[in-house]
């Protein structure tokens, strides 16, 4: 099928994204950064606009926001405005609705990139040849252009869909650098989490890490993030660590900044992962990274270079990362700047725009006429 578009207007782009502006996750985090840098480049002629298909309500309601999602599609080709749908895509409900849109797109003759996100997508997309990995598997073969987010991900979808080879692209999430300087904790060495408060995270194994840490001085820690915050906060007064770690709960992108900017460590004990943004964000503001070898992190986290890495669930080897970096300044500065000098390098917001844009101008028009790429 060949969408090439005319030369004399831009590539119209409907991107989804589960929940929009000022949203938790960190698929509308990525895609809100990407439609902020989007602006910035104005050499790409792309118009692209960012629209949720699950919302913030009851999960029951999302299939509203997938109709409506579906009706703008319509409308938007039926007035030529429409070239390319990108797709974010996820385990579990993501993917139904992601199976819809994508079918609608083809009905419409509209050209898809799929965007994998999902840190447990290997589990839930399984080899068994059921209804639903067929599906997948087709929507998949379907694609115009597939975006995955490390290497043990490219390899999870071609073991899946061999014939997708020639259409799948690595692309790194990303994030924006720093804002203002870096402080960090001051006399006492701030060790900080980013995410999702709940077991996947590793979350119960940090607090037994942090209270077996409490003979030790010169620390404090804020785990910060939605979930399970009442259960986090009645833990941390079980393990008598109140008054050296907090739970603030969700926070706002601003707040999120000043977190990282009077930060000095950053620990993600992760038993699943695709590509955290707060890991990334952590390197760009130059902290120390604690996580844990799971999904993508090894693409960008080389053990005791740009960070260390604990096996998932191990809370001796988890202690005593955080420990021995509470200890070592020189470490924790040693590796703060290997991954500063890592983000700059591959994990920057420009070279992400730069490569989105590339992938989705190549998937309406595989062999450029007219002169769009820059």
């Amino acid at each position: 099928m060949d969408h090439r578009i005319p030369p004399d207007r831009p590539l119209e782009v409907m991107v989804t994204t589960p929940a929009g502006h000022n949203a938790q996750g960190g698929i509308d985090r990525i895609m809100m950064s990407l439609q902020n840098e989007l602006e910035l480049q104005p050499e790409f002629k792309v118009r692209a606009t960012f629209i949720a298909t699950r919302g913030r309500g009851p999960v029951a309601f999302s299939a509203l926001y997938v109709v409506s999602f579906c009706a703008r599609m319509a409308w938007a080709k039926l007035r030529g405005r429409l070239d390319l749908v990108h797709i974010n895509l996820a385990s579990d409900g993501s993917t139904y609705r992601k199976l819809f849109i994508s079918g609608f797109a083809r009905l419409l003759s509209v050209a898809y990139v799929l965007h994998l996100h999902g840190a447990e997508y290997m589990s839930f997309w399984s080899g068994r040849d059921s209804f639903l990995s067929r599906r997948i598997k087709n929507m998949f073969e379907q694609a115009s252009a597939i975006v995955v987010l490390g290497r043990p991900w490219k390899e999870f979808a071609l073991r899946r869909a061999p014939g997708i080879e020639g259409k799948l692209h690595v692309v790194a999430n990303a994030a924006a650098g720093p804002r203002q300087p870096h402080v960090g904790g001051g006399a006492s060495v701030h060790v900080i989490f980013l995410g999702r408060i709940g077991a996947r995270k590793g979350v119960p194994q940090l607090c037994d890490a942090l209270a077996a840490m409490k003979g030790l001085s010169g620390w404090r820690a804020t785990l910060a993030g939605d979930g399970d915050v009442e259960w986090l906060r009645s833990r941390l007064d079980e393990l008598e660590l109140s008054e050296k770690v907090t739970a603030p709960g969700w926070q706002h992108n601003e707040q999120v900044a000043n977190l990282l900017t009077h930060a000095d460590i950053l620990v993600l004990p992760s038993f699943a992962e695709n590509l955290p943004v707060s890991v990334i964000e952590g390197m760009a503001e130059g902290l120390a990274i604690v996580a844990t070898p799971v999904g993508a992190v090894e693409d960008i986290i080389e053990d005791g270079r740009t960070g260390l890495l604990v096996p998932p669930g191990d809370v001796e080897a988890l202690r005593k990362a955080l420990e021995k970096l509470v200890r070592e300044p020189e470490l924790r500065e040693s590796l703060g700047r290997s991954a500063r000098e890592r983000h700059r390098q591959e994990l920057d917001l420009p070279a992400y725009a730069r490569n989105i844009q590339c992938i989705w101008l190549a998937a309406t028009d595989p062999q450029p006429i007219y002169g769009r790429e820059p």
